[in-house]
């Protein structure tokens, strides 16, 4: 235990804190090649998103993958299909907070994707052969890492005043008996 240069006692405490964080909003185009040449674009949508991130210097990069279905009409509008693509992406997500007193460079590292690969448009190429797929995503990262943490430190052990307090907000057996319990009943009928 030390004292600080104003008489208080405190403790330094070595802890796992989130000692860094990033967020990164991307939109990317992707060339999907149908089998047939389409008329009409009847719909588009992504499944089996999945993703890894690890730091790399002083950012952190989020590797990913996911599935572009395009539902897409052909020969004059008179037929359908759907044509599939796994698109692989990069993305480099600086870190805006940085904590510089980490204790080692080991880090855990956490994404969040708080907005999921999502179609915001799908329309023919210029070509006539394939589909543009725009598409947006965003994700959250931190880094977890060992730190020191200061608290004070109450010489006397535990603040016992705090849990031998007595509550005034306490109801008296008077005043519970006095009570009308159909009051919310009658309110919800109104």
């Amino acid at each position: 235990m030390s004292q600080t240069e104003n008489g208080f006692n405190y403790r330094e405490i070595i802890t796992k804190a989130v000692c860094g964080k990033g967020r990164k909003f991307s939109e990317a185009t992707h060339t999907i090649s149908p089998s047939h040449k389409p008329s009409s674009i009847l719909g588009c949508w992504i499944i089996n998103h999945k993703y890894s991130a690890e730091k790399k210097g002083d950012d952190v990069e989020v590797q990913g993958s996911y599935d572009i279905n395009v539902w897409f009409s052909y020969n004059k509008n008179t037929k359908t299909d759907v044509a599939t693509q796994t698109v692989s992406y990069t993305d480099v997500v600086s870190l805006s907070m940085r904590d510089e007193n980490v204790l080692s460079d080991e880090l855990d590292v956490i994404a969040r994707a708080v907005q999921q690969p999502n179609t915001l448009e799908a329309t023919i190429s210029e070509n006539g052969a394939n589909v543009d797929v725009q598409v947006e995503r965003e994700f959250i990262v931190e880094c977890i890492g060992e730190t020191k943490v200061a608290v004070a430190v109450n010489p006397d052990g535990i603040m016992e005043e705090f849990f031998e307090e007595e509550y005034e907000d306490e109801v008296s057996d008077e005043e519970y008996e006095r009570l009308d319990p159909n009051f919310l009943h009658g309110e919800m009928d109104k």
